[in-house]
C-alpha cells in the first residue's frame, strides 16, 4: 500500500485535517521556522512561533516527522560559526524531547557534516535523509549518498527520496527499485508526485542557487522574474502543451508505482493550507475533478491562466507519456492533448484583501 508523505503546516485546521488521515501518512516535512535555518524554498516573510510548531505536531502521533534542512547551500561561514550551529541542534532537540522529530532532510553535505561535529549527540538521534535534490537517478548515487552519510555521526535514512525524473522512466525506477531490496533491505523509497517543473528542467539547479543565494542576503530574490523572462514560465508561456512533459504523477495512477516505491511525497507547503488540503484529499482519494494544474506546486501561475480537465485526460495518459520517447518535432501527442483537455480562462485581477 502506497504511503503518502505531506507537508505540515502549524495551521489548526491543516493539522486537524491530517488528523483524520492519519493512516494515510507515511510522514509529515517542516520547515523549522527559524531565522538562522534556511530550507529550500524563498522565505516570504512571517514565521510560526517556534514552540507552537511543536504543539501542533505532537497532534499527529502516527506519521514520522522531519525537519527540513534541504538547502542547495548555505554561506560558507556557517560552517564554521559554533553559536549559529548551536542553535540548529538545540533546535533539533527540543523537537528530539518533545518527541516530534525523527530525522532531517538534507542537501548540503557540508551542513550535514558540521551538524554532526556539534552535537554528536543529537546526530545519532536522527535519520538524516537527502531530499529530492541531491537526484538520486541511480544505485550508484545512493550507494555514494549512504557513505557520506555513514561518515557522519547521524542515523541512516529509513526512506530515501529519488530523483522525479524517474517517475516517467519505469524501467531506471524499477532498476533503482529491485538493487535497493536486495542491498537495502527495510529502506522506503519515495517519489514527488506534484511538483510540475520541467522535464529534467535545465533551470533547477541554478533556480535552487538563487534561492539559498536570497536566503542567504547575498542576493535579492528575483527568481520569479527570471523564470518569467528567461526560464520555465516563459517556455511553458509559448508553449503551455510542454507541461505534460513535466514528470507529475496524476492521482489516479499511483497504482502504476505500486510494489515499487512505498510512498508518494507531495509538495507546496508555501502554497497555503486549502492548496495543501485540496492536493493531499485528491492523492488520499487517487481521484480529482477539477483543474490537473490546481495540484501542481509550481504552475499555480498557469493554473490561473488554463483550465486542464483531470477527469478528461484519457485512459492511456499513463502508458503514452511513460513511453515518450522526447521526439517532439515528430510527435503531436501533447499539442493535441491540450487542445481536448484544456480551455483558456479569463483573466481576474487577483483578491488580496483580509
Amino acid at each position: 500500500m502506497l504511503l503518502l508523505d505531506v507537508p505540515f503546516l502549524p495551521d489548526p485546521d491543516y493539522v486537524e485535517f491530517l488528523a483524520t488521515l492519519q493512516p494515510s501518512l507515511h510522514s509529515v516535512h517542516f520547515s523549522l521556522f527559524l531565522d538562522n535555518i534556511p530550507d529550500g524554498r524563498y522565505r516570504s516573510g512571517n514565521s510560526p512561533d517556534f514552540a507552537g510548531l511543536a504543539c501542533a505536531l505532537a497532534r499527529l502521533p502516527g506519521p514520522k516527522k522531519y525537519g527540513l534542512l534541504n538547502s542547495r547551500f548555505h554561506h560558507p561561514r556557517l560552517y564554521g560559526d559554533k553559536a549559529a550551529l548551536q542553535k540548529i541542534t538545540k533546535a533539533l532537540d527540543t523537537l528530539l524531547t518533545a518527541g516530534t522529530l525523527h530525522g532531517i532532510i538534507f542537501v548540503d553535505f557540508y551542513l550535514l557534516q558540521a551538524l554532526s561535529g556539534t552535537s554528536p549527540e543529537v546526530a545519532s538521534q536522527l535519520e538524516a535523509v537527502p531530499g529530492v535534490n541531491c537526484m538520486l537517478d541511480s544505485f550508484a548515487k545512493v550507494q555514494a549518498a549512504l557513505g557520506a552519510i555513514a561518515d557522519t555521526g547521524f542515523k541512516p535514512p529509513a526512506k530515501l527520496n529519488l530523483d522525479r525524473a524517474l517517475n516517467r522512466s519505469l524501467a531506471d525506477l524499477k532498476e533503482i527499485s529491485l538493487a535497493c531490496r536486495k542491498h537495502l533491505p527495510g529502506v522506503r523509497l519515495t517519489l514527488l508526485a506534484n511538483e510540475g517543473c520541467l522535464d529534467r528542467c535545465p533551470f533547477k539547479l541554478t533556480h535552487d542557487a538563487q534561492i539559498a543565494m536570497a536566503n542567504t542576503s547575498l542576493a535579492a530574490n528575483q527568481t520569479h522574474a527570471a523564470n518569467r523572462e528567461l526560464g520555465c514560465i516563459r517556455e511553458l508561456t509559448a508553449h503551455p502543451a510542454r507541461l505534460f512533459k513535466s514528470p507529475f504523477i496524476r492521482p489516479e495512477d499511483l497504482h502504476h508505482y505500486e510494489g515499487v516505491v512505498e510512498v508518494i511525497k507531495l509538495c507546496g507547503r508555501t502554497l497555503g493550507s486549502a492548496f495543501l488540503q485540496r492536493v493531499v484529499r485528491a492523492y488520499a482519494n487517487r481521484s480529482y475533478e477539477g483543474n490537473l494544474l490546481n495540484l501542481m506546486d509550481t504552475m499555480e501561475w498557469l493554473a490561473k491562466r488554463l483550465h486542464v480537465a483531470n477527469e478528461g485526460l484519457p485512459a492511456d495518459f499513463f502508458a503514452k507519456l511513460a513511453s515518450c520517447g522526447k521526439n517532439c518535432r515528430n510527435c503531436s501527442y501533447c499539442r493535441e492533448l491540450l487542445d481536448k483537455s484544456a480551455t483558456s480562462l479569463a483573466f481576474q485581477l487577483e483578491d488580496l484583501r483580509q
